[in-house]
């Protein structure tokens, strides 16, 4: 394994930090202390990630390591050194020089090789500097016999935490970051940073810690977890059990690809040999070490929208059920319960990651609620986290037909939608798609794939798409993004993937026919309740998404927002998804609304920058252009590949934040280095040149292509890009 040693260069960044106002950071260090600290810990908190030595309070012995498990029996020079993993606000692994946790075998208290609730403390401080440990799974305390033996009893004693060095870290992700990221000047001043508009963290196997299984997202097909308590050990572990041995179960090549002999390696964490990658659909690509680096590197907004397509989801799991038949058939499908399950796993994560940094409300991962405290949180040097909802039933508003013969019967009502609509306003959702990938009640969805969402859509509401001819064609010189997509009519191959299966029993074979020459629009435009919806979100002051919806829709909700007093913005966040002619680009941007690009790579960013200028500089003259992204990462969809031969390369390690084509705005901030990341206990590195965006954490990576792909203009367009989200947000909700 090669591993780049610090430069001068890295040196002297790591000194900046230390003297440079404009340079901050988390209050816990983000490499694992095995240093040791000086000051003894006086509240729970302050445990997080340091290395320390046991002993009993008012003892003189402290804990040493014994054949059998643990006594405080030893001179402090001679003791076990633990690292205090936490787990959650106040409950820690004891991680010992061996990689052994102390816990209980059910009749004492051994060295563990794994993390469970056998070996998960919940530490409480008795008074400064004194703390007691419960174990969660037996509710008994940390306590000595009278030999000296840890043990644990109904009563328990309080033990002293005293600073140490020599620990070994428990295992995770490094960010491989030299340096701090930067603060604000002040909440009253523009934010300098990047804003992520479209994004699925909280998809993967299962929603919660893992404490109290939620169960999955997407039917159980997309594996791994943006965090787990017990860490990337059981977040990122092997998919066999998900996905088959050497992935011959793979849903993403049975029901997505349709290539039923396509393998790939299981192994997660260590090695990953073959995911995540940039064309793996159903693997974690959010792991929260991950989404920090892309932070240091001037991530400051970040949507996250809870997703799903519910009549695909209804197709994974059955066939899942083969794979996983105990439990893949109580699996959640309906979209409003999946994706609110997201958004509560998300204000998880922001406890665990506060748990990691020190106690409640110091993490760098911050759910928002309004722009006031979005710059609150930015200016701290922190991630302002906006939860959104992205998928086609939104308030259950399904719609159900048998070919079209028996009329519509709508899943919901206006009562229904306004009760939800304040579900979610109180669970902290601030952005709304109200259409996606299948028909629904609120109206029809912008056709981009002419066979397999036919299908899925299908399934799901007993109808295939009905068509036009897409007007102007569906492309060319008027279309920002096409419109449409030319139909396919028969099944692929022999339909023998789930999908066709159920698609070929629901109609024996008989489909649909459409014009082979002639891109296609869906015919199914706004409906009565699609309009009353759209209405309440902006009486709600909610930030919508128009992508999705059909071309006509869009129309609709662009005359709507714009019927408003004062005008309502709208965003884009896929770059016109489902199509958008100019002209309603150039009316999304009069508007004060945004476009962002929807998963490029530096240089497609740097090609959509171009072709956005013009439109810009017609609807907003003299405004500094602002290009943020849309990644889609675990949105069920590949990720942006390399560049390509004929790019300049990246060269790792890459520094942020200085030379030339780092303008005026970025004065006072103080450089910050990105190694190549590197996973130690493997070997296993990620180069961007060759594997794209293979996982978040290459979003830094990404702002380096795009400065070699661009410049100075590129770069500050996209660090305009939080700026310019926010005062649209301000824009929404300041009427």
């Amino acid at each position: 394994m090669k591993r780049y040693p610090m430069s001068p260069r890295a040196s002297h960044v790591a000194l900046a930090c230390l003297l440079l106002a404009g340079c901050g950071s988390s209050e816990a260090p983000s490499t694992p202390d095995t240093a040791g600290r000086s000051a003894a810990p006086l509240g729970r908190y302050d445990l997080a990630n340091h290395c320390y030595v046991l002993r009993p309070t008012g003892a003189d012995a402290f804990v040493a390591k014994t054949a059998s498990g643990y006594a405080a029996t030893a001179e402090e020079t001679d003791a076990e050194r633990f690292y205090m993993k936490p787990t959650a606000l106040g409950e820690y692994l004891f991680n010992d020089r061996d990689g052994k946790l102390l816990g209980s075998d059910g009749d004492a208290l051994v060295a563990l090789e794994t993390a469970s609730a056998d070996a998960n403390w919940i530490v409480d401080t008795a008074r400064p500097g004194a703390f007691t440990a419960v174990l969660e799974s037996s509710g008994d305390a940390l306590a000595v016999d009278d030999q000296n033996v840890l043990v644990a009893t109904a009563t328990g004693a309080t033990f002293d935490f005293v600073p140490a060095s020599g620990c070994t870290p428990y295992p995770e992700l490094s960010d491989d970051v030299i340096g701090s990221t930067y603060k604000g000047r002040g909440v009253n001043k523009p934010v300098v940073g990047f804003a992520e508009v479209h994004t699925h963290m909280a998809m993967g196997h299962e929603m919660s810690d893992g404490r109290d299984p939620v169960g999955p997202s997407a039917g159980g097909v997309l594996y791994g977890q943006m965090f787990n308590r017990f860490g990337v050990t059981h977040a990122l572990e092997n998919c066999e059990a998900y996905h088959g041995p050497q992935g011959s179960r793979d849903p993403e090549a049975l029901i997505l690809d349709m290539t039923p002999l396509t393998l790939h390696d299981t192994q997660g964490w260590p090695s990953f040999v073959d995911w995540p990658a940039a064309k793996s659909q159903l693997h974690q690509a959010m792991y929260y070490k991950w989404v920090e680096r892309a932070w240091k590197a001037g991530l400051r907004i970040l949507v996250s929208e809870g997703t799903n397509i519910e009549a695909l989801c209804d197709v994974a799991k059955t066939y899942m059920a083969t794979v996983r038949p105990l439990d893949a058939l109580g699996y959640e499908c309906r979209d409003m319960e999946l994706g609110i399950a997201q958004v509560k796993y998300l204000y998880q994560l922001q406890d665990y990651v506060d748990a990691q940094e020190g106690g409640p409300g110091k993490g760098w991962f911050r759910i928002v609620q309004d722009p006031v405290e979005a710059r609150q949180v930015i200016n701290d040097g922190k991630l302002a986290v906006v939860p959104g909802l992205e998928f086609s039933n939104l308030f259950h508003c399904t719609t159900k037909s048998v070919a079209g013969v028996t009329g519509e019967i709508s899943g919901c009502t206006r009562e229904d939608i306004d009760r939800e609509i304040e579900e979610v306003w109180n669970l902290g959702v601030r952005e709304l798609f109200p259409y996606h990938d299948v028909n629904s009640a609120l109206g029809g969805t912008g056709i981009f794939d002419g066979l397999a969402l036919n299908l899925v859509g299908f399934v799901g509401t007993g109808s295939f798409w009905e068509t036009y001819d897409c007007p102007d064609g569906g492309e060319g010189d008027s279309y920002f993004y096409n419109a449409g997509a030319y139909m396919t009519t028969a099944l692929p191959g022999t339909g023998n993937d789930p999908l066709t299966q159920t698609v070929l029993s629901l109609t024996n074979g008989v489909l649909p026919v459409y014009p082979p020459d002639r891109r296609q629009c869906n015919a199914r435009g706004m409906t009565e309740l699609g309009q009353y919806v759209v209405q309440k979100l902006m009486e709600k002051k909610f930030i919508i998404d128009i992508d999705h919806a059909e071309l006509s829709i869009k129309q609709n909700m662009i005359d709507m927002a714009k019927a408003q007093n004062p005008p309502y913005p709208l965003i884009s966040a896929h770059g016109g998804h489902g199509g958008i002619s100019n002209a309603q680009a150039r009316e999304i941007l009069e508007l004060g609304g945004l476009i962002y690009p929807f998963k490029p790579n530096g240089k497609g960013h740097v090609e959509f920058m171009q072709k956005l200028k013009p439109l810009w500089d017609e609807a907003r003259p003299g405004e500094p252009m602002a290009v943020g992204y849309g990644m889609d990462a675990n949105g069920i969809a590949d990720r942006a590949g390399p560049r390509g031969a004929g790019s300049e390369p990246v060269q790792y390690p890459f520094t942020l934040f200085e030379g030339q084509d780092w303008g005026p705005q970025f004065n006072g901030i103080a450089p910050v280095t990105f190694e190549l990341q590197t996973v130690p206990e493997s070997g296993k590195t990620w180069n961007v040149d060759e594997v794209g965006t293979a996982h978040y954490g290459l979003v830094a990576d990404y702002v380096e292509e795009i400065r070699l792909e661009g410049g100075r203009e590129a770069l500050d367009a996209l660090y305009n890009s939080a700026e310019a989200y926010l005062q649209m947000w301000e824009q929404t909700v300041n009427r």
